[in-house]
């Protein structure tokens, strides 16, 4: 049993000096920006290793820069339709709780719950034959947990990732507070291929600096995050001009940090 016991107590020590890494991060950012987190670079090394050998050459010659769009900007240089947008689309609690939307989890682990329940009644066979595609999965995220992942962890669900995702937000709620949180999560947040943050999708967009950007202009940046490269392809859609709709009537009851 010792050798057990001692491969236990190496996996505890293991498991706490990852924490205290963590910690020490998250602390760092009080007075430092991140340059870069976790999903950034694995989009960074996805978009060049996709790129044809041609593709970059051609870029090069032609004098373009990289496909990648990032630039720094402070809290006050983001207009406040767009932390209001984001908000109201993404977490209207976010101002109220510690982290986590625990009834906004509960209602997506419902809905989630029952959507594979109904697929699992129609079959997986017929629902393979009829085309129909494998119920949604929501999230119920907070903007918190949302960069928490981003920063440091990979994409896969798993139990084990969500639990430190968990751990995560509770130092960033703890150390950070709501105004630098909702500053670093606007700055790295993805809003199409290789572009990150607000300066730079307001200027891919609509040409102009985040600090400029109008209340309908925000709503249509916000109701992209879910699917940005999607909508980045398909900025006309019906339901984008529709949801960013509603999205701008919500704003005016948005609490802002």
């Amino acid at each position: 049993m010792k050798p057990l016991w001692r491969w236990l107590a190496l996996a505890a020590l293991a498991l706490l000096a990852l924490q205290l890494f963590f910690l020490a991060r998250i602390a760092l950012m009080l007075w430092l920006d991140p340059q870069s987190t976790a999903f950034q670079r694995s989009e960074a090394w996805r978009l060049n290793t996709t790129a044809s050998a041609s593709d970059k050459g051609a870029a090069r010659a032609a004098g373009k820069p990289a496909p990648w769009q990032q630039q720094w900007v402070a809290y006050a240089a983001i207009s406040d339709h767009l932390k209001r947008a984001v908000i109201s689309s993404e977490d209207g609690e976010f101002a109220l709780h510690d982290g986590v939307d625990w009834d906004a989890l509960e209602k997506a682990w419902q809905k989630n719950s029952k959507a594979q329940e109904q697929a699992a009644r129609q079959g997986n066979a017929s629902a393979a034959k009829s085309g129909k595609r494998p119920p949604k999965v929501v999230g119920g995220s907070t903007i918190t947990q949302q960069l928490a992942k981003n920063l440091f962890l990979s994409g896969e669900r798993t139990l084990l990732r969500k639990g430190q995702e968990f751990v995560l937000t509770f130092m960033l709620e703890a150390l950070l507070g709501k105004q630098r949180i909702l500053e670093i999560y606007l700055n790295n947040v993805e809003w199409g291929s290789g572009v990150f943050g607000a300066e730079a999708a307001a200027r891919h967009y609509f040409h102009k600096p985040a600090s400029e950007l109008s209340a309908a202009e925000a709503a249509r940046l916000a109701v992209m995050l879910p699917r940005p490269k999607y909508f980045e392809k398909l900025p006309n859609s019906d339901y984008l001009a529709s949801r960013a709709a509603v999205i701008a009537a919500r704003m005016g009851s948005a609490e802002l940090p």
